[in-house]
Order: C-alpha cells, then structure tokens, then sequence
C-alpha cells in the first residue's frame, strides 16, 4: 500500500538515490556495492561554488569484497562528485582499515571506532552502515530460505516484529519454531 496523497501542496526541492547491488564472484567471493547520489531541484550555493539545479552534488561509491563467511577482502572507495573536489576524496584510501572485519560482528560499531568523525567520510559510512543487511540478502539468493527438518532456528527468526516467535507469520510458515510448538513439547513427558 503506497502512502497517503499529501493534503497541502508541496514541491520537490532534492533527490537522494542510493542503490546497493550484490555480485557473486566466479572465485566465490561476494561484491556487494553502493552508491549514493544527491542532486537538487535548484540551484545550491556552496562554499566552493554553485551547483546547477539537477547536478550531481554528490555522486559516491564504495565496492566491498567479503568471502562467504562476511569476512571484509577488500574495500574501494569512489568520489565521482562531491561538494569539495581534491578534499573529500583523500580519504578514500583510509577505508582500507575495514579490511578483516565481520559484517555480522559488530560491523557498524567498528565502523565508528575507525572511520566516524573526521576519520571518514559521512556519506560513505552512511552506505557502509547498511552494507550487512545488503550482503545478507546477497547471500539468501544463494541458498533455502531454511530446511524445515534443520535443527537450527532459521535466522531471520525473531529479527523483526512479522517474525517474532510468538507471531501468526511464524505460526503459519514456521510452525516448528513458533512459541506454541516449544510449550507443547515441554509439557509431552519424555518416552520411557
């Protein structure tokens, strides 16, 4: 269901697209890339000059290499356009810190610790910050959603609010592993 028509009349003053795409390399290792664009509906004053109602006013991109186990191979950095040129990309090579990293141990929060601040910048973080979920879905199209005969809880169980454990969407689609399954089989006496 798309959202509500606004009610008051508004126009559009700036576009932030920003795209992430996954690749499955024939050494299989995974490329997950990013790329954010902002351009505005006017023209916008900066420090460093003026750029033209429907130019780039950044156009970023970073390109991640992880192996199956998410582990960070490689990092590559691109400032096609940015609001100050010769200055926001001489941090490029400075991303290459994240090289060894998990993206499902405490990625964002290594992140921060070495590239927040001054030490990065914003708007490559920003795509790097929602790099996991994208490499994530990158790896779902690699395998079963789960087997339902696993003795492991499928994954995406209880990490959002339509696959809480106690919920009808499990109940439905998973009902070994909704709430339910597990009191009943608590109260089942063992076989003697």
């Amino acid at each position: 269901m798309p959202l509500s028509t606004p009610v008051i009349s508004r126009e559009r003053s700036h576009v932030r697209r920003v795209t992430y795409v996954g690749f499955v390399r024939a050494d299989g290792m995974l490329d997950i890339e990013a790329q954010i664009v902002d351009v505005k509906d006017r023209d916008n004053t900066l420090a460093s000059g003026v750029r033209k109602a429907g130019a780039d006013l950044h156009n970023i991109s970073v390109r991640v290499t992880i192996d199956r186990a998410l582990n960070v191979k490689a990092v590559e950095t691109a400032h096609d356009e940015n609001p100050y040129p010769g200055h926001c990309n001489l941090i490029e090579d400075a991303y290459q810190k994240l090289v060894g990293l998990n993206l499902a141990q405490h990625f964002r929060l290594h992140l921060n610790d070495h590239m927040g601040g001054v030490k990065g910048c914003t708007h490559v973080n920003e795509m790097l910050n929602w790099l996991p979920s994208a490499a994530f879905q990158t790896l779902a199209g690699e395998r079963e959603d789960f087997d339902p005969n696993s003795a492991q809880k499928p994954f995406q169980l209880d990490r959002c609010h339509a696959l809480d454990t106690q919920g009808e969407a499990v109940r439905k689609f998973y009902p070994k592993w909704h709430a339910s399954a597990h009191i009943k089989s608590a109260l089942i006496p063992a076989a003697q």
